[in-house]
């Protein structure tokens, strides 16, 4: 961290490490389409990037929330059944089922659980727990939504992975995409190509 002008400015690893990303592969891709994402500029100090810190953080919390298609809307503190979760994230149902046994980084503990007659447990979570997951990163069960606006997230994904493992086979790489974030491995070859121009 630097203070330029009274204010304080964060390198690229330093803006990673606060928004929780492995490296700073996401936010290399991030910058590389600033044109079309809005990404802050930065001031260049002794041939180091650097960004007013409060700038990017109001811009990438909400390139988030755009991002993530999750419904905002409704009282935070209403408690929803399995159904009604998968609908506030803009996921499918079953991904919220498969939750409960295989439950992915940051997946909150329901506040309450109710036994059906089946013998089965239903788990509900607030809508405040399940804005504070979408908000956090990387969020699982996106698989097979429509793209939103802006460039492809699954890129700055494949960008990641493509930078921790340098030397892994393309192939290699998309397979263990589709296998960690869902979809098919000939989508996952596509976005390991794009992936590779940017690295």
């Amino acid at each position: 961290m630097k203070t330029i002008d009274g204010r304080p400015y964060a390198t690229r690893a330093e803006l990673s490490e606060r928004a929780g990303y492995k490296g700073d592969a996401t936010l290399r891709a991030l910058w590389a389409a600033r044109e079309d994402n809005g990404h802050p500029a930065a001031r260049k100090v002794d041939r180091t990037l650097y960004w007013d810190l409060e700038e990017w953080e109001r811009w990438h919390a909400e390139y988030r929330r755009q991002r993530s298609g999750v419904d905002r809307s409704g009282s935070p503190d209403e408690e929803l059944p399995p159904a009604g979760q998968a609908k506030v994230l803009g996921i499918d149902v079953s991904a919220i089922s498969h939750y409960r046994d295989n439950p992915p980084p940051g997946w909150p503990a329901p506040v309450r659980t109710e036994e059906l007659e089946s013998g089965r447990v239903r788990e509900y979570r607030t809508r405040r727990q399940l804005w504070a997951y979408a908000d956090s990163s990387p969020r699982a069960g996106t698989a097979g939504r429509p793209p939103a606006k802006g460039p492809d997230p699954r890129i700055a994904l494949a960008v990641e992975a493509l930078a921790a493992e340098p030397g892994r086979k393309a192939g290699e790489t998309a397979a263990a995409l589709a296998e960690r974030h869902g979809g098919g491995l000939s989508t996952w070859k596509r976005i390991v190509t794009e992936a590779r121009k940017q690295v």
